[in-house]
């Protein structure tokens, strides 16, 4: 009897579970192999260090946060679906148990992910702002300009503000919080002649 072929989900999971459990500093690909019940050159087969793994499943964790936020977002104006959906990925991030890991105990590493490049995940955020913008653009909620500009604009802010709650958790609750990321977002994107 052949082995169960194990697909690069399943060794993502095994991932997830062992960057939960230890961190990402004390994971290896060895734990990762162990824990998916491969072999360690399967795993290799698929990413040559941990940090290639890490960065492929933080992509895969924040697209099922951004489109959960997207589904969810059911307004009648682009702009409130924005506003919507980036609150709502916000607050799933906060909520996700391998992201606070991150943020709590392991927070310059995932600076290197999400601040020194432009990695898969924020590429496909900017590929919805982008989109998301235009549409609103069309339908006049969103104020005129450069498309590129204005998402570049709401994943820093969006970004700024998930990584840096702890900042101000004395003195705003999370729905505070929330509620002002989307007064920003809406002051900055909201077309002020139509409304």
């Amino acid at each position: 009897m052949t082995p169960m072929r194990k697909s690069e989900d399943d060794i993502l999971d095994a991932a997830r579970e062992c960057v939960e459990a230890f961190g990402v500093r004390r994971t290896t690909l060895t734990d990762v192999a162990r824990r998916a019940k491969v072999s360690r050159p399967t795993v290799y087969r698929y990413w040559p260090d941990i940090s290639s793994l890490v960065a492929d499943l933080l992509t895969r964790e924040l697209r099922a946060v951004f489109a959960a936020s997207v589904a969810e977002a059911t307004e009648a104006t682009a702009l409130a679906r924005i506003v919507h959906g980036c609150t709502g990925t916000v607050g799933a991030v906060w909520h996700h148990s391998m992201f606070t890991r991150f943020i709590d105990s392991e927070a310059d590493l995932l600076a290197t992910y999400v601040f020194h490049r432009l990695g898969s995940s924020q590429l496909a955020a900017l590929d919805l702002l982008r989109a998301q913008i235009a549409e609103g653009q069309r339908d006049g909620s969103v104020r005129p300009g450069d498309i590129e500009e204005l998402s570049r604009i709401v994943l820093l802010t969006v970004q700024s503000i998930t990584s840096s709650r702890r900042l101000v958790e004395d003195t705003l609750s999370e729905e505070r919080l929330l509620a002002s990321l989307a007064h920003l977002l809406d002051g900055y994107l909201n077309n002020r002649e139509t409304a």
